[in-house]
């Protein structure tokens, strides 16, 4: 009857600490998803910052049509997106 108390303790003891292992592990990973939106997030933003002084540059240096401008603060954001993607997948 004792040795059965004992193997009971011990499964309970082990299944507690696989619980608290699985727990950590998708903590981790939460947090590491965290991590990689931020910094998908930081270089959408820093991109869009770009394209808006491109533009502004652009328009003031009048070294090409406002549509020229456009398309290349287009293009500039379209790379910030795909940087974004880099960092996240």
């Amino acid at each position: 009857m004792v040795e059965s108390r004992n193997g009971l303790w011990r499964r309970t003891g082990a299944l507690l600490a696989a619980a608290g292992l699985l727990a950590l592990s998708g903590a981790a990973l939460a947090t590491n998803q965290s991590q990689q939106r931020q910094q998908g997030r930081a270089a959408n933003q820093a991109a869009k910052q770009e394209a808006r002084a491109g533009k502004v540059d652009c328009r003031a240096a009048n070294q090409k049509s406002n549509s020229q401008c456009r398309q290349d603060k287009r293009d500039t954001k379209q790379e910030g997106r795909q940087e974004k993607r880099e960092i996240k997948y």
